[in-house]
């Protein structure tokens, strides 16, 4: 347990404790059978809602790096040589302590430099399909050496890193044992690494993991209505999915500024003031909230859903509408987020590699029709000959940017509106991969034959 008066038990407090403590007066109301709330049976939850939140047994099978890179990443991620003037480490804003945040609105970069943004937390991006909170990059190799190379967060040339790595004898020669088909120190390598060490920050198991996994008493009863408002009322859910609690997309929830987002990622004035849902793991240990650290404490993020969202025409259809809640139920939903996170600071879980075929896939049909409701492809991999027209038809009630990024075709569809319908024509046999700039994990996989 946190001692009374650290530094992260405070952050705790702040985050979790006191806002339930605060509306706990609501909560100690005598209902009709003569028993207090805390004294009440547990709210039961259907066992389909609890299986959509189970933690996987497994990594997945891109997680599988060499022991030996995930040794070098580590020790890479904590050397502050990867800054321009030797003072900043990743870990100067990944914080271990803190939740691999670093408890600031906005993070400081060189020479003390104000980020535009709220550092985000580095948990579990092993499942991730991109990263930033514009999602502008589509690996975590890619990802790894944006900060190093921006000249307001490390402010380093690449090839001065690297110069200055392989002036190090010990580094060379864990270079040489980390990657034995190229041993040499360069970017390649050393954005390889860097991705292995953050492939391994899998969040830990927390009170919310047990009662999932079947042991009812590991949440208290406010806890539990908690998490039934969560997927129910409050429709936190929408966007806050599966046992990552996000949806790997893009989303305009309404904050006052000018930031673009994924707007300007995409070059999609429909995408406008979208950004990545983050994930709610570790969720006490990460604030402030949001991708500009403006709300202090996950009260004011509820607050903000009820009263506090600016309209405009790019609000996410996935927005609770006319959401009110009673200041029970605010601390109830309270009480729950608080189960998602440990309550000491987090040490990743360790998980095995290889991860079995993602459920719902099944083999290539010859179809001529996509559908998209429930930013889902469906059929999610098809069958077509090159030259041959797919109609994906936006038959969901959210706007989709239908995209294929390879050599071989480059498309975007722009903004596909609710009713929208694109023709993607494949004039080269092979496979292709189409998704969603604006929900990434759609994915259909197309497999084209010789006309």
């Amino acid at each position: 347990m946190m001692r009374a008066g650290s530094r992260f038990g405070a952050a705790f407090d702040r985050a979790v404790r006191r806002p339930w403590r605060a509306a706990a007066g609501a909560c100690a109301v005598v209902l009709c059978a003569g028993l207090s709330l805390a004294e009440a049976p547990p709210p039961s939850v259907p066992a389909d809602v609890l299986a959509a939140f189970a933690r996987p047994a497994r990594r997945p099978s891109a997680a599988d790096d060499d022991a030996r890179q995930v040794t070098l990443g580590q020790a890479l991620f904590f050397d502050t040589r990867l800054s321009g003037d030797g003072s900043l480490a990743c870990a100067s804003c990944h914080d271990p302590q803190l939740g691999f945040a670093d408890g600031v609105p906005r993070g400081r970069g060189i020479a003390g430099s104000r980020l535009p943004r709220h550092t985000p937390a580095l948990w579990n991006l092993a499942w991730g399909r991109t990263f930033f909170w514009d999602g502008r990059a589509t690996s975590l190799e890619s990802q790894s050496t944006g900060p190093i190379e921006s000249p307001v967060e490390m402010g380093a040339k690449l090839e001065e890193v690297v110069a200055r790595l392989s002036d190090d004898a010990a580094m060379r020669t864990a270079f040489a044992e980390a990657f034995p088909e190229r041993p040499v120190v360069d970017r390649l390598n050393l954005s390889r690494a860097l991705a292995a060490f953050e492939r391994t920050l899998v969040s830990p198991v927390t009170r919310f993991d047990r009662f999932v996994a079947g042991e009812r008493d590991a949440l208290t009863a406010d806890e539990i209505a908690g998490f039934r408002l969560f997927t129910g009322k409050a429709g936190c859910v929408a966007c806050h999915s599966g046992w990552r609690f996000t949806d790997e997309a893009f989303h305009d929830i309404g904050l006052p500024g000018d930031d673009r987002g994924r707007g300007a990622a995409l070059g999609l004035a429909a995408a406008d003031h979208a950004f990545k849902t983050p994930s709610l793991r570790e969720i006490a240990w990460t604030a402030p909230y949001m991708h500009d650290g403006a709300l202090a404490t996950l009260e004011d993020v509820v607050a903000h859903y009820e009263r506090g969202i600016v309209d405009r025409p790019t609000l996410s259809a996935d927005l609770p509408k006319g959401l009110s809640l009673s200041e029970e139920e605010r601390g109830q939903l309270i009480a729950f987020l608080g189960t998602l996170s440990s309550e000491d600071p987090p040490r990743p879980a360790s998980l095995p590699p290889h991860v079995e075929a993602a459920p719902g896939s099944v083999g290539a049909v010859s179809v001529s029709t996509i559908g998209q409701a429930g930013k889902r492809f469906a059929p999610d991999h098809v069958r077509i000959r090159a030259g041959e027209g797919l109609t994906v038809v936006n038959d969901d009630t959210r706007t989709h940017n239908v995209r294929v990024d390879d050599p071989r075709l480059a498309y975007s569809s722009g903004a596909q509106e609710p009713g929208d319908k694109v023709v993607l024509s494949f004039e080269e046999p092979g496979q292709f991969l189409v998704t969603c700039g604006i929900h990434p994990e759609m994915r259909l996989t197309v497999e084209v034959a010789p006309k």
